[in-house]
Formats: structure tokens, sequence, C-alpha cells
């Protein structure tokens, strides 16, 4: 089924996120984490896609447990440092194995990269266009409450928005954020932009203080204050900081929900347990 269906047809979606492994011998272990996430009844599962696609493969095969397990699998794609034949094979494969959904992302530049292939994309819009005129597809793309970390300001990044909305994204997932009132004032500006497609709000529970770093770094989010005053109190006890956490995630995404947000999309680490409390302390508002 379709995302852009199932949002326009229930009054709250729920979705989770999963990342492949980077060994194949760990595979296994995800599609347990699948098979867990799945008892849940989430809307849909996204799987994640490694720097300059170094999961492919295994994302492909996750994406397919999940759609033979009766759940809705949006599989991430990304184009950064690839050829346009090599993101048409993998598209061919996802359709020729069902898969309906796609979340297309420019990706993370490799660190290592040297210049670009002959045909590389450079924008996600780019990535978009091509998804659109290989099938009918459902396609999902990402956005930034606080302004991707490259671009100069709101305002370009909002236009920037405009241009893959135009493409023919079909829904929009954000990037982890911490603070409501920055995603009420995203959806404002993307409303005055002419940008309409559904907003799927991002949350990650933040269960121990060392994730906090990377979550900034990764994202170029900002920490405000009572979550900042929240991980200093609790910085010495990790099983205090665990619950501090999740409760903050559950404060968060129940203030959406009551705020009149009707996409939720939970990054859940490859944690079903905590998924599962954060759930818990959202039941009566689904």
């Amino acid at each position: 089924m379709k995302i852009k269906d199932i949002i326009a047809q229930k009054p709250v979606t729920i979705s989770l996120e999963v990342f492949p492994p980077k060994q194949w011998d760990k595979l296994s272990e995800s599609k347990k984490t699948v098979e867990e996430l799945l008892t849940f009844s989430p809307d849909f599962i996204s799987v994640t896609y490694g720097a300059a696609g170094t999961t492919s493969g295994y994302t492909a095969e996750i994406a397919e447990d999940i759609l033979r397990c009766g759940g809705v699998p949006l599989s991430h794609l990304t184009c950064v440092n690839s050829t346009k034949e090599k993101v048409r094979a993998v598209i061919a494969d996802l359709k020729a194995n069902g898969i309906e959904n796609i979340l297309a992302l420019r990706g993370d530049i490799p660190k290592d990269a040297v210049g670009s292939p002959v045909g590389a994309f450079h924008y996600a819009s780019e990535l978009i266009e091509l998804i659109k005129s290989e099938g009918e597809f459902c396609i999902g793309a990402a956005c930034y409450p606080e302004k991707h970390p490259e671009s100069a300001d709101v305002e370009s990044d909002i236009a920037k928005l405009k241009i893959k909305a135009d493409a023919g994204a079909d829904f929009l997932t954000t990037q982890m954020f911490f603070d409501n009132n920055l995603l009420f004032a995203f959806q404002d500006k993307c409303e005055k932009a002419g940008i309409h497609i559904p907003i799927i709000a991002g949350i990650m529970p933040i269960t121990a203080v060392s994730q906090i770093g990377r979550s900034v770094s990764l994202s170029g989010c900002t920490i405000p204050k009572p979550f900042a005053d929240l991980a200093a109190s609790y910085a010495a006890s990790p099983e205090d900081m665990r619950r501090a956490g999740i409760d903050y995630a559950i404060t968060q995404i129940r203030g959406l929900l009551e705020s009149g947000q009707k996409n939720i999309h939970i990054y859940t680490m490859n944690k079903p347990q905590i998924t599962r409390e954060v759930l818990k302390g959202i039941e009566d508002l689904l």
C-alpha cells in the first residue's frame, strides 16, 4: 500500500525506522528487530540506506521481509556519489519485489570521496524526478525543521524543499527535533512557500547522554534548555537518563498529537523495548 494513501485515510499514523547491519552475519538480528517492531502494528516501517549505498542490498532485503510479513515498507534510497544506471538498477529491483514506497535522499557525502562519477546526482530533487519516471512509486523526502546543516539560512532551505515537492515528493519526514515550536514554525513557513504535502514529525528518544553529541552533529538540531537540564541531572545515572529520555519523547509526541499533528515517525535505533515504552505512553491518543 502507498504511504500517501495511508496518510489520507487515517486520522493518525505512527511509523517506525529500522537500520540494516553493516555485516551480513548480523542480518538475522535486524530481521528479528523488524519482527518485534511489526507486533506494534506501525502504519509503515522505513529502512535506512548506508552511506553511498554501503548497505543497499540489506536495505532491499529487509524491506522485502517487512512486506512478506504483512507490513508496509519504506525503502530509503540515496544517490550521492552514484550513477543513474546504478540507481535505476536499485529502483528496478525494488519494483520487481513489490516495494511501492521510496524515501529519496541525497545522502551524506563520503569523507573519502574524490570527485563525482559521470552522471552523478547533486540533489535529492534529481533522484525524485528519476524515481517518478521509473514507475508508480510513492515518494518521500527529508526535511529539517531547523534547516539542513549545509544551508545558509531557513529561507533558502525552504526554497530547496519546494523544489523537491514540485519534483514529485508525496510527503516529507523531518529530521529529529526536540522543541515542538520549531516544527510548528517550520510548518507555517512551508505552507506560506506553497508546500502542501503532508509533513511527518520525526522523533528520536534520547536515552543516553552519549547520544546527544552525535544527534546534534548528524542533524544540526539544537538541544533546548529543558532537555539539556534533564541530561545534566541524570548524566551519572544511566537508568534514570533512560527513563527521563523516554518520558521526554512521550511528552513531545503527546504535545504534537494534541496540537493536531497527524503523523509521527519514531527513530527506533533498533531498540524495540524503548519503542514499546514510548508507544505505551501515547496509546490513549491513537
